[in-house]
C-alpha cells in the first residue's frame, strides 16, 4: 500500500508495501509492454470527483444503482483509516465518523469540504478499501460545488487498458496501462487478491494510496490504488510481493498497484447502503 501522510510531508508507518517474493530481473520486472491502440487513443480524465484526506487521496463514487437524493460514498483505503489499519481479517463496518474530505474541481482547485457520518466498510483482507458515507447528497455537492461523482464500474477490468491514477492529495496523476492481475499480493501480514498491476509509468508515491484508478476510455473507476515495491525486498511492509496459483513468488522493485472495485457494486442495495448479504456480494464479511 501507498503509505498515508501524517501531517505535511512525514510519513506514516503503513508503505506501499505487499510481501514481495523471489527477485526477478530489475530491467524485466519494470519493462512496460507497447502502447495499444486503445491506450494511444485514450485521454486522462480531471480532478473532478476526486477528494483530499487528511493523509490520503480519495473519490466521491457512485454505483451503478445510485440516485441523486442518495448520500454520497466517498472511497479510500482501508489503510488510510485515522484510527489505524485493520488487522489481516478484520472487516469494519458501520462505525461513526467525522471524517472530513476536501472535494476537488476538474482543474485541481479546491471545491469546498464534505463530511463523513460514519465509516460504512473497511477492510485490508482480499483488498484494501475504506468507504464512507458522508452528510451530502450527490445532488448536493453537484448543487454547491458543480462538482458530479465518478462513476464505479461494476464489471472487471481489461489488461491493457489505459488508466490514470488522480490523486486529491497531491493533485498528480500518473497515467499508465493495467500490466496484468496478480494472483496474490503479499505485504506482513496482509494478502490481497486479483490486484492490479500497473506499466512502470505509474510511479505513485505516498499520499497517493486511495486514488481511484480510472479507465481512460469509460471514464469509470476500475480500482483504488495502494501499494508498491520501494526497495526489492521481498513481502515485508512497503514491498509487495506477488504470489502465483503454483505459489511461486516475484518481486518487482519499483512496481506497483491497485485494488479492483467492481466486487464493491453487488454490495451496495437500495439508498445507497452497504449490504453485505446482498446476492453476488462478495467482498469480505466480519
Amino acid at each position: 500500500m501507498k503509505r498515508p501522510l501524517v501531517g505535511s510531508f512525514a510519513l506514516a508507518l503503513f508503505g506501499a508495501g505487499a510481501l514481495t517474493g523471489l527477485a526477478t530481473s530489475p530491467a524485466a520486472a519494470q519493462e512496460a509492454p507497447a502502447p495499444t491502440q486503445k491506450a494511444q487513443k485514450a485521454k486522462a480524465p480531471s480532478f473532478e470527483g476526486t477528494v483530499a484526506l487528511s493523509n490520503c487521496s480519495g473519490s466521491v463514487v457512485k454505483m451503478p444503482n445510485s440516485q441523486p437524493d442518495d448520500k454520497a460514498l466517498v472511497l479510500s483505503n482501508g489503510h488510510c483509516l485515522e484510527e489505524g489499519m485493520p488487522d489481516p481479517g478484520t472487516v469494519v463496518t458501520d462505525q461513526p465518523s467525522s471524517r472530513g474530505f476536501t472535494v476537488l474541481k476538474a482543474d485541481g482547485s479546491d471545491a469546498g469540504q464534505i463530511k463523513a457520518t460514519k465509516l460504512a466498510y473497511a477492510t485490508m483482507t482480499d483488498t484494501d478499501i475504506s468507504l464512507y458515507e458522508t452528510d451530502s447528497t450527490y445532488k448536493d455537492i453537484e448543487s454547491k460545488y458543480g462538482v458530479k461523482a465518478l462513476e464505479l464500474n461494476a464489471e472487471h477490468p481489461e489488461k491493457g487498458s489505459a488508466i490514470t491514477v488522480v490523486s486529491g492529495y497531491w493533485k498528480e496523476t500518473y497515467s499508465c496501462q493495467i500490466d496484468d492481475f496478480v494472483h496474490q499480493l503479499k505485504e506482513g501480514g496482509w494478502t490481497q487478491k486479483d490486484s492490479i498491476r500497473y506499466t512502470a509509468d505509474c510511479k505513485t508515491k505516498g499520499g497517493t494510496s486511495g486514488s481511484p484508478i480510472v479507465d481512460d476510455a469509460t471514464g469509470k473507476v476500475v480500482g483504488v490504488n495502494n501499494t508498491g515495491n520501494e526497495d526489492g525486498e521481498e513481502c515485508t511492509m512497503n514491498n509487495p510481493c506477488e504470489v502465483d496459483e503454483n505459489g511461486e513468488v516475484t518481486v518487482r522493485k519499483g512496481i506497483n498497484y491497485g485494488q479492483q472495485t467492481y466486487l464493491i457494486a453487488p454490495c451496495v442495495g437500495e439508498g445507497n447502503k452497504i449490504d453485505l448479504g446482498r446476492e453476488g456480494c462478495e467482498l469480505p464479511k466480519p
